[in-house]
């Protein structure tokens, strides 16, 4: 993904297929307990490399911020793709969770969460105004808005197939 802006609006595809919106984060609640808030926070980096130099993982795209609440909202293949995952014992998720259950959650230092969504066509919907790709565009492609996509209501009634529902 590139910085590059695209003038105009643009919207993910509709025919872009089911999507797995996966929100996960970090929160600092003792900024003083550096030591902690760095090992649960070290641990995100080699997951995305790992993700990124593994396709078949099953991750389309992500964007991430930092700051005392950390965000990655990230989109998948499928709930199936995530799960296996994060199950998987030969990549970098399970050993820092566990590590993390077994020396900081509970203590109150850390917050850690994440929220899981399953997207279908003719049920999302978005818009990108002069911005590069991004979102669940960057996820499923990059389309200009044109007609039957025009407004926020002809984008969230793309059907599977991508014809436009009546309005």
């Amino acid at each position: 993904m590139t910085n590059q802006v695209h003038a105009g609006r643009f919207t993910a595809d509709p025919e872009g297929g089911p999507v797995t919106v996966f929100l996960i984060g970090m929160r600092v609640n003792r900024w003083w307990k550096f030591g902690t808030v760095a090992r649960v926070g070290a641990a995100m980096p080699r997951m995305l490399a790992h993700l990124a130099a593994t396709p078949e993982a099953g991750l389309l795209s992500y964007q991430q911020w930092i700051g005392r609440t950390t965000i990655i909202v990230s989109y998948w293949k499928s709930p199936e793709h995530l799960q296996r995952f994060a199950a998987d014992r030969s990549a970098p998720h399970l050993e820092p969770w566990r590590r993390f259950m077994r020396e900081s959650a509970g203590t109150g230092d850390v917050g850690v969460w994440h929220e899981t969504y399953e997207t279908m066509p003719g049920g999302r919907e978005s818009v990108y105004s002069d911005m590069p790709v991004f979102g669940l565009a960057a996820a499923t492609g990059h389309v200009p808005v044109g007609a039957g996509l025009n407004t926020a209501r002809q984008r969230l009634n793309a059907d599977e197939v991508g014809r436009r529902l009546p309005e």
